[in-house]
């Protein structure tokens, strides 16, 4: 019984953060959801790109059910970190397109195996796992990447779930930050 909680649970939560990545990209430019905003060329449509690979690679082949997608092989060296970008040849459309086409495929392998089911990560340290093992991960990951576009999308143009607040309170909240930070380092010293 407990299994069937576990998968299902993180199963929604999986699904709930897949949408929450799509909404960054709303509204915005193609310029804005592809440039780099960081010194390592990180963007918001490569970000939905690489997630769509890391699930293809988790959810089809470490558990023997490959992918319908195109998914370069983890261990070729020079298509590391193409992923993470997208050339000016792919749209928008077709790196969200995908990812939804993967998260289909990925949900049928989650429904198929038991939360026990076997798998195998070449490039894991540990490499046998099980579908709970990777559902975490998976999960971890994509919630990892939802935060990095949480900044992005707010350095693009102030936009932030939380909460729903409106820009007074932001400009109120980042002035307290601020003034304790400012106190802290005359406090402190650095």
């Amino acid at each position: 019984m407990i299994d069937d909680f576990a998968k299902d649970y993180l199963h929604t939560d999986l699904r709930e953060i897949r949408d929450t990545v799509l909404r960054k990209l709303d509204g915005l430019s193609e310029y804005d959801v592809r440039r780099p905003l960081t010194s390592t060329g990180t963007n918001l449509l490569g970000l939905v790109k690489h997630l769509a690979v890391a699930e293809s690679r988790y959810f089809g082949e470490v558990f023997g059910r490959p992918s319908p997608e195109p998914v370069p092989r983890w261990d070729d060296l020079d298509r590391r970190g193409t992923d993470m970008w997208a050339t000016e040849h792919e749209t928008r459309e077709e790196v969200v397109d995908r990812y939804r086409r993967v998260w289909a495929h990925s949900d049928a392998t989650i429904a198929a195996l038991a939360v026990d089911s076997p798998g195998h990560v070449p490039w894991w340290p540990r490499p046998d796992v099980v579908l709970f093992t990777v559902l975490v991960h998976v999960l971890t990951e994509t919630n990892r990447h939802a935060g990095h576009a949480d900044v992005l999308r707010e350095q693009l143009d102030g936009e932030v779930d939380a909460a729903r607040r409106d820009a007074a309170f932001w400009a109120d909240r980042r002035a307290e930050v601020e003034r304790a930070a400012r106190a802290a380092d005359r406090r402190h010293g650095s």
